[in-house]
């Protein structure tokens, strides 16, 4: 182990106990992005894709909408930053779900249709599905009806 990164440890550790330290890190952080990102997608309406109406927003005072925007905003830049960091080289934890997950927190024009089109990957599909499956929520819809009872993507 390097010298400059020796004398920065606590006494008696080692670069084992890092290691663990570093492995824990990353485990722990990869279990609770995955249970967030999964109570998040157990909690959309199944129609969420389909229906302009289910993908509005509560409807809450103007000045509290705004604070709220602004603070997910900012959780969401934060988060990417963060995932940014987590995908360096050394550094423990999962850099692409958590810059993923900002992503998704944050508003920017397309964001609606990119998160349909990630959500029609068919592995992603079967995943989030299976994941609602568990949580008793009925499975994404991802095609609607016309006023003519036609499919229309």
């Amino acid at each position: 182990m390097p010298e400059w990164l020796s004398s920065r440890l606590p006494d008696g550790w080692t670069a084992w106990h890092l290691i663990a330290l570093s492995v824990g890190m990353a485990v722990g952080m990869a279990t609770v992005s995955l249970f967030a990102v999964g109570y998040i997608l157990a909690r959309l309406p199944a129609d969420y894709f389909v229906n302009p109406d289910a993908q509005r927003p509560i409807d809450r005072h103007p000045v509290l909408k705004c604070f709220l925007i602004l603070i997910r905003n900012a959780i969401g830049y934060f988060l990417i930053a963060l995932g940014v960091v987590l995908s360096l080289p050394g550094v423990p934890g999962q850099g692409l779900l958590t810059i993923l997950m900002g992503v998704m927190l944050i508003d920017f024009p397309g964001k609606h249709r990119f998160q349909k089109w990630l959500v029609t990957r068919r592995v992603i599909l079967s995943g989030v599905n299976g994941l609602r499956a568990r949580a008793g929520k009925p499975p994404f819809e991802l095609e609607s009806l016309d006023l003519e009872g036609k499919r229309q993507k």
